[in-house]
């Protein structure tokens, strides 16, 4: 594990710490804020709710996993409004997990990752009418799977919010 953190950090990622698959409790209060569509891509996109599976599903789906990788991108804003930035680092991070979600899935074929945000692989997912392009690299976001990031950060010991005018995306990997 120690190797995996050290390789998320020069992979550029801010923070890395170990993640403990027993401590991500699926809830199903999360599923109904994306049920909502406050983000409108419910129903839009095979890696959201409900293409991407129910809770018995998902927990089903990630039972053979035991352990995993937290990772983060933090910035600093020069206010709370200091969109660029918002956006930068968001995009940072998506970039980052992709190429490290592919350079794991060498080691671990089975690596199942849950980035931040949803997936943007494509410029228009094709759900419903057309399979996933990307069945191999397309992935949910944490919330998706019904998960709370910050109670997931908290329970693995690494900060969620790290003080006034921060942005920090957060993404994990889980492996067998």
């Amino acid at each position: 594990m120690e190797a995996l953190i050290k390789r998320a950090l020069e992979a550029g990622f801010t923070n890395a710490v170990p993640l403990h698959v027993s401590t991500l409790a699926l809830r199903t209060e999360v599923r109904d804020m994306c049920a909502a569509n406050r983000c409108r891509l419910y129903g839009k996109s095979w890696m959201c709710p409900p293409a991407c599976g129910s809770l018995e599903e998902l927990t089903a789906r990630m039972s053979g996993y035991t352990t995993g990788l937290i990772v983060q991108t933090t910035a600093k804003m020069e206010d709370d409004f200091d969109y660029e930035v918002m956006r930068s680092a968001g995009d940072s991070q998506k970039r980052k997990f992709l190429l490290f979600a592919r350079a794991l899935r060498a080691e671990y074929p089975e690596l199942f990752a849950l980035t931040s945000g949803g997936c943007d692989l494509c410029e228009a997912c094709g759900y419903p009418d057309t399979p996933c392009r990307h069945p191999g690299e397309a992935m949910p976001s944490m919330e998706a799977f019904g998960l709370v990031v910050s109670d997931v950060c908290a329970a693995n010991g690494i900060p969620y919010y790290y003080g006034p005018q921060t942005i920090t995306y957060t993404g994990c990997y889980l492996v067998t």
